[in-house]
């Protein structure tokens, strides 16, 4: 099977790390990959985003499935034309992918299918978003309500704190609209679901650290660390949230004539009446993949393409009785201005334990030296018996690694520990 991948980050590489070791696959591509994914696919300069460009590399190299990895080219309708083109898609519908594209049209979904989520108001202008604030008050969630690369999402403690909020996100992507939320209490934990449309089938449960700093301290960030299985999740947890989230907003989905068919990633806060959505992926979650999929000992190709042919009835996954964690290395500064260009050495010794592999989310090659190209730059994953044998085994790799420009959380993992 000839396969190509969008997408150059951490995610992407755990993709095509994955899909590499199928049997099944004859040539892998990614677009336009990074330094590390170039070990496992041949990397090509196309643009992801440009439905025109993917379709012509799709018929010029014969490509039987493509694998939409992060949220733009969904956006930008790449799946729908591919599809229109006779090409095999793992990746929702445009229309489908509404569902992270626009927080109000999920809350939208959630109103119409009676899945629980947080009570909420969306505003297109900053003053009424303000008012509506000084009339409820804090702590309150901001969010955007398009697209924001991970970073659209504000929680405010004070009332000061959210109209700052609220100026934030109208200034920067996705702030055309602003959604107010109530604040959750409880955990937070992320669910990954595969289906085609038709067949509902759970992957697995992970949990994510968003915040910059050791002790969920510091500005929200795309993703600093996270592990899986995560024990706040359970097996009870589970399917309450697929029966009264995931299942009820497919279902509403296919109703309006837009079945939902890839991978869903369901952000939950389990909260003391039971799990909540708080958000919506139309993608594997990043770093999530990159702690789920060594966990899984199944060939991921063929369940990728059973999601785009339909026919993903039947299909069973098989799991490694282990834990896996995932350390993201960053540039300082980040999620702020950080520079780039920076070399990293170590990076072979890191991966010497069996255990460990180094996924590659901003990088290039120069050389034969490996540079910094991004905020977050690389993610340190590494599976054991518990979550403390794969963190021991994460933060031991990591000191191999010679990168000064570069900080990461000493903490991933804590809430299980």
């Amino acid at each position: 099977m000839r396969v190509l991948v969008l997408g150059g980050g951490g995610r992407e590489h755990a993709l095509c790390w994955s899909i590499a070791q199928s049997p099944l696959l004859e040539k892998l591509y990614c677009a336009p990959g990074n330094a590390g994914i170039a070990a496992v696919a041949e990397c090509t300069a196309l643009d992801p985003d440009s439905d025109e460009a993917v379709i012509a590399f799709c018929q010029r190299e014969s490509i039987d499935l493509l694998v939409i990895g992060p949220e733009a080219p969904l956006a930008a309708g790449v799946s729908d034309a591919a599809r229109a083109a006779d090409i095999r898609v793992f990746g929702p519908s445009r229309a489908a992918a509404m569902l992270e594209i626009s927080k109000t049209f999920t809350k939208n979904i959630c109103d119409a299918s009676g899945a629980p989520t947080a009570a909420y108001a969306a505003f297109d202008l900053p003053e009424d978003a303000k008012a509506h604030v000084r009339q409820t008050g804090a702590p309150i969630v901001v969010k955007a309500d398009g697209l924001a690369a991970g970073k659209g999402v504000i929680v405010a403690e004070t009332e000061a704190d959210a109209l700052a909020a609220i100026d934030h996100i109208f200034d920067g992507p996705g702030g055309a609209s602003v959604v107010l939320e109530e604040k959750l209490m409880g955990e937070e934990a992320s669910f990954f679901i595969l289906t085609d449309g038709k067949t509902i089938l759970p992957l697995a449960g992970a949990q994510d650290h968003k915040r910059a700093y050791d002790g969920d301290d510091g500005p929200n960030t795309g993703g600093m660390g996270a592990y899986s299985p995560t024990p706040s999740l359970t097996p009870m947890l589970e399917q309450a949230a697929l029966e009264q989230i995931v299942t009820p907003i497919l279902t509403e989905m296919t109703a309006r004539g837009t079945p939902y068919g890839g991978i869903l990633y369901v952000g939950l806060m389990l909260t003391a009446d039971g799990p909540k959505l708080i958000e919506i992926n139309a993608r594997f979650g990043d770093p999530e993949c990159q702690c789920i999929l060594p966990r899984l000992k199944t060939d991921l190709l063929p369940v990728l393409a059973a999601c785009a042919d339909e026919t993903l009835a039947g299909t069973t996954l098989d799991w490694r009785n282990e834990t896996c964690i995932t350390v993201v290395m960053a540039a300082k500064g980040y999620p702020g201005s950080y520079d780039k260009g920076d070399p990293i050495g170590g990076l072979t010794d890191a991966a010497t334990d069996p255990k460990v592999t180094v996924f590659h989310a901003g990088t290039k090659a120069d050389g034969d030296q490996t540079l910094a190209n991004g905020g977050r730059v690389l993610g340190i994953t590494a599976l054991g018996q518990d979550i403390a044998e794969a963190r021991s085994r994460a933060y031991s790799a990591i000191k191999a690694i010679d990168w000064p420009g570069g900080f990461h959380r000493t903490d991933i993992g804590w809430r299980a520990l």
